[in-house]
């Protein structure tokens, strides 16, 4: 029988001192009193817990917040685990996602959900998490541990396995996953999971999947297991060795370039970036995710990087004979799918904290901390700096890149419409320094990354590893939460918008302040552009009816956004014209509550061309002409990709 005794102390002879509290009462006072430390900075790792109640942990994890909540306010202080309500539980992992970035990943939130669809909405969550190697702990409930009353409501049955759930399909889109049947492998499971939380390499999304019932059985805790636990963040020294190997490559090169990743910003190494590349003269280019290691107007700036990069970056990596990578996992827009480093004896140096990307493109692998790494590298290369003409040529072609966003943001009259690119100008002029923009998918990634001038190391927050639809509101949320002194700016277009939009529920309800710019563009703007460049001439990629014909090829169909965010609670502003906009943004800076600004543009005017590639297959064989002049075009730039497999200590 489960006891439904009050907490209380008991202590037997010889014996630590033991707690008795349920299964979801030790997980909440567990969590509250986990710590992380770097650099002699000691942080509370979880902010709170998000959570969405059902069947399954309602009466468990539920009633342990409560209590929590309760005693708290009868005692006059803050909740152990502060709880938040979201109303989508993908968009609750997104928010933690969201904030755990903002924190350079050390702290994050709690996520619960209930059985099957609850937890199983979750895995989308899981995968960006995990992919991008941001933290965030996820507490699925679970069916019946005792089964005694199997099926339940929302239990998956096998015919061959019995003790599989849904929750099983967690385990490959986390980097720890343990289900707890009894209450004493809670310890194990809940430490497991603190150790990947806050490993730097191994860190993703930890789930602890926890049956229902096993959620509100009571045990006796030692006393230990609640204690404050502090855990620390290593900074991984590189090998002097490898540091002056690396270095000889260096000096061997006569034009070199970084690309700095997000291991930058996570490591704090901004500052370090700055003095090795201006006593070294490197020009820098930037992922998705380390746009910001350098400031857009720094010397040696030559802004993104890659399939949506600069054209300075662009022609930089076209030359270089050496790539030194930092904190990057070289993904296929960084490299642009393998065609971006053409040089016939390109070498790279891949100092990254995790070895399975400091080995990419075949480099010499310096597995080390960004910063501790940079450092080490700035003296062994003290008395080195490339040429100056080196240097020269890369601060033209940065220059000229600038020309052209100045041209593509400049608004020649405020009574006309706009297009996204001016869109992106205004709100980055009208924007404070160390604002924040946020963005995930569809074509305004893309344009942000070249565009967007970023004048703060966090100022910038563009999901692209998992580049999930319907992130920003949610993501923009979590970033908010975490940054509540600054104004974050969510970018997003009308087909991510319509994926979750009812997270601004969330935002009016716990007072969290969004500015969020909704671009109507009557359907998926990116992907119409990248169906047109393929052959598929924008198939299905248009909000319209269908015509007599059949075809989605009709009229505009009647939706209006602005009437929907508004229902949601948000303060919304219609706008037309480039003057109406800059008006927006200066109300809702000024306001207190999250605002959306609903602008209409076209889709058809597109950013300027990065001169660069991403590769997605064409149709081998079409009697479309689109098609096959758009495999020949495939076929052309499938003769630049390379392997990239020569090492660099040869």
């Amino acid at each position: 029988m489960v006891s439904t005794a009050p907490m209380s102390q008991s202590k037997t002879e010889n014996a630590e001192p033991m707690v008795h509290l349920t299964v979801s009462q030790a997980i909440v006072r567990f969590l509250a009193n986990q710590y992380v430390e770097r650099d002699g900075v000691r942080t509370k790792f979880f902010a709170g817990c998000f959570g969405i109640f059902g069947h399954g942990n309602v009466a468990g994890l539920g009633q342990a917040l409560l209590q929590a909540e309760i005693d708290a306010v009868e005692a006059g202080t803050e909740p152990e685990l502060p709880y938040v309500l979201g109303r989508n539980e993908q968009a609750m992992v997104h928010s933690a996602v969201g904030f755990a970035r903002q924190k350079d990943r050390l702290q994050t939130w709690a996520v619960s959900a209930s059985v099957g669809p609850g937890s199983t909405n979750m895995l989308t969550g899981a995968a960006l998490a995990t992919i991008n190697r941001l933290p965030v702990l996820l507490l699925p409930a679970d069916t019946f541990a005792t089964r005694a009353s199997s099926p339940v409501l929302q239990e998956l049955e096998l015919p061959s396995s019995g003790d599989v759930t849904v929750n099983d399909a967690f385990k490959p889109l986390s980097r720890y996953f343990d289900r707890v049947w009894r209450a004493e492998q809670l310890p194990a499971a809940l430490l497991g999971a603190m150790r990947v939380l806050t490993d730097p390499v191994e860190t993703g999304a930890a789930t602890v999947a926890v049956p229902q019932d096993v959620q509100a059985e009571a045990h006796d805790w030692p006393e230990s297991f609640f204690a404050p636990r502090t855990w620390h963040v290593a900074r991984p020294l590189p090998e002097r060795s490898v540091v002056a190997r690396a270095a000889e490559i260096i000096r061997s090169a006569k034009a070199p370039l970084i690309v700095a990743g997000g291991g930058v910003i996570y490591s704090g190494a901004t500052e370090a970036l700055a003095s090795f590349a201006e006593k070294t003269g490197i020009p820098v280019g930037q992922s998705q995710a380390g746009k910001g290691s350098l400031v857009y107007d720094h010397p040696q700036s030559v802004g993104a990087i890659g399939s949506t990069g600069t054209t300075a970056a662009n022609a930089l990596a076209t030359e270089a004979d050496v790539v030194i990578g930092i904190g990057t996992r070289y993904s296929d827009f960084t490299s642009a799918s393998r065609t971006a480093f053409s040089h016939p004896d390109v070498r790279f140096v891949n100092i990254n904290v995790a070895s399975i990307d400091s080995v990419k493109q075949g480099g010499l692998s310096v597995v080390a901390d960004a910063r501790e790494a940079l450092e080490a590298l700035t003296d062994a290369l003290a008395d080195h700096e490339v040429s100056a003409e080196y240097r020269a040529r890369a601060t033209e072609l940065a220059a000229e890149w600038d020309r052209t966003v100045a041209s593509v943001y400049a608004v020649d009259d405020d009574n006309l419409g706009m297009n996204q690119n001016q869109v992106i100008g205004l709100t980055n002029s009208l924007s404070d320094p160390r604002d924040i923009v946020v963005c995930a998918a569809g074509s305004m990634p893309g344009d942000l990354h070249k565009l967007w001038r970023t004048r703060d190391a966090k100022g910038y927050h563009v999901e692209y590893g998992f580049s999930c639809m319907g992130y920003e509101v949610a993501g923009g949320i979590g970033v908010k939460m975490a940054a509540p002194d600054r104004d974050v700016f969510v970018m997003v277009g009308d087909g991510s918008y319509l994926m979750m939009a009812t997270e601004l529920v969330t935002a009016v309800q716990e007072g969290v302040k969004v500015i969020l710019v909704l671009v109507q563009n009557h359907g998926f703007a990116s992907i119409g552009s990248l169906s047109e460049s393929l052959g598929s001439q924008r198939f299905g990629t248009a909000y319209r009816y269908r015509s007599e014909s059949g075809r989605l090829d009709g009229g505009v169909l009647p939706v209006d956004l602005a009437a929907n965010a508004q229902s949601l609670g948000a303060d919304v502003i219609r706008v037309n014209t480039a003057g109406e906009f800059a008006d927006a943004v200066k109300v809702a800076k000024a306001a207190d509550r999250c605002t959306v600004i609903h602008v209409e543009t076209d889709p058809l005017i597109a950013a300027p061309d990065s001169e660069s590639w991403w590769d997605v297959p064409v149709s081998a064989t079409s009697t479309l002409e689109s098609t096959q002049a758009a495999y020949e075009t495939y076929e052309a730039w499938k003769k630049v990709q390379r392997p990239y497999l020569r090492p660099s200590a040869d």
